[in-house]
């Protein structure tokens, strides 16, 4: 399957009479944006906004981040199951504007969604501080149960994905970018030197308003299953859920999956890139048996010579990375995990919940508990009030001033655990 991605690098956003991009800037109709958007009679009103690089503006709480962009050639269109009727889609080119983002905000859905900010300490943390950001501060009915107000506000946000994604589709890229998986009997002979490598995806999948949707579907109803990496690539993944937002995996990041876009930019040279090997995160020990005996079948059945498992959320799903790790490495495939900590605000605390001798190659993605402090904002797009209350906060989190002491895990990506993000640890 081959996948063209032509990046039209957005360097301001602007509204305007037309949402256009020219030059550059992305210019977005608020009018048309929100006849786009709106309609759901579950959403009683939508506010929008921008924020820039650099500005001294937060924006919390944040429920989800979306790369715009459009399908212009090939099958399928982008978001399958939710915007795009359900093709298969990895392959064709598509355009992307790169720079730009959507956020979805507003009234409190779980206790686990956080803060992005454009400027101050807290900006080094997340990557979307960098992005220029279409924000959707959305507000319910009352007495909105939170499944439906977290589907309502997923819907706004891949619906202005898609509506300014389509501002690019008559826009000549800027940098395009080719990657392609050959099936896999045709992959092994062209490479039959180089170790077959595949990518365990795991997705947050526990429900609770712990969701993420594959071609429209929950995750949680699906075994293990192997797609292409351009799938992947090309919004087959959408987030649906409020995990901890210091390593949850917004739609964004699924997009751009960095563990991905690492194993193609060394595939045929390295090694032979099989592909992606999805996989959930369950509740009960008989799911997470299924699916890691599963995970562990498919590694064995491609005939693969080594993994890269990477995790969303931490706690419970810890067990199901290292289920997923020890039955894979019992069938003779080396492992390399990728997660993050929750080692307690000093660093000296048990970093996983789960552990095994068979995880002897671990990339960290930084310790979720450490304590940071964010100065105010001259500008707040959204709420600051739930800062007591998100994971991350406690009582006192939010200061008279409108500063927030909290943990780490407050901040949108701080770390990310597909390795999206800026922390890490070294050994001395």
């Amino acid at each position: 399957m081959r996948l063209e991605l032509g990046n039209i690098f957005i360097k301001d956003m602007q509204f305007g009479e037309a949402t256009k991009v020219e030059n550059g800037v992305l210019y977005i109709n608020k009018k048309e944006l929100l006849e786009a958007v709106g309609g759901d009679n579950r959403i009683a009103s939508i506010e929008v906004d921008i924020a820039k690089p650099g500005e001294e503006t937060r924006i919390m709480p944040v429920k989800d981040v979306i790369e715009p962009r459009v399908k212009v050639e090939g099958p399928g269109g982008i978001f399958p199951g939710f915007i795009s009727k359900v093709d298969v889609v990895g392959s064709g080119k598509t355009h992307v504007l790169k720079g730009a983002a959507v956020v979805t905000a507003g009234k409190i859905v779980g206790f686990q969604e956080g803060i992005i900010d454009m400027s101050g300490p807290g900006a080094e943390y997340t990557p979307f501080s960098k992005t220029n950001n279409l924000v959707l501060v959305c507000t319910p009915v009352d007495n909105l149960p939170q499944h439906e107000h977290e589907q309502a506000v997923r819907l706004i946000g891949l619906k202005a994905a898609a509506y300014i994604g389509e501002a690019g589709r008559n826009v000549k890229p800027d940098e395009v970018k080719v990657y392609e998986t050959l099936p896999l009997f045709e992959g092994a002979k062209k490479y039959p030197d180089l170790p077959k490598v595949a990518y365990v995806y795991m997705l947050q999948t526990q429900g609770l308003l712990h969701d993420t949707y594959v071609y429209g579907v929950d995750a949680k109803r699906i075994v293990p299953t192997l797609i292409y990496p351009t799938e992947v690539m090309d919004g087959a993944i959408v987030s649906g859920n409020c995990v901890s937002a210091c390593d949850k995996n917004p739609t964004y990041n699924h997009l751009n999956n960095p563990i991905i876009e690492d194993l193609y930019e060394r595939h045929g040279k390295d090694y032979n890139f099989v592909g992606v090997i999805i996989t959930n995160e369950n509740v009960t020990l008989a799911d997470k048996e299924r699916s890691s005996n599963w995970t562990a079948k498919l590694a064995e059945y491609l005939g693969l010579d080594a993994v890269i498992i990477s995790e969303e959320g931490f706690g419970n799903p810890d067990t199901d990375l290292m289920m997923n790790c020890k039955k894979i490495t019992a069938k003779g495939i080396k492992t390399v995990l990728v997660t993050d900590e929750y080692a307690g605000r000093d660093g000296a605390s048990q970093s996983l919940a789960d552990a095994d001798k068979a995880a002897d190659a671990v990339v960290t993605a930084g310790n979720a508990n450490e304590i940071i402090e964010l100065p105010p904002m001259k500008k707040v797009i959204g709420d600051l009030k739930p800062a007591d209350v998100i994971a991350g906060g406690f009582a006192g989190s939010l200061k008279p001033d409108g500063s927030i002491v909290a943990e780490l895990q407050v901040i949108t990506g701080a770390t990310s655990e597909i390795g999206f993000n800026k922390l890490s640890a070294t050994q001395f």
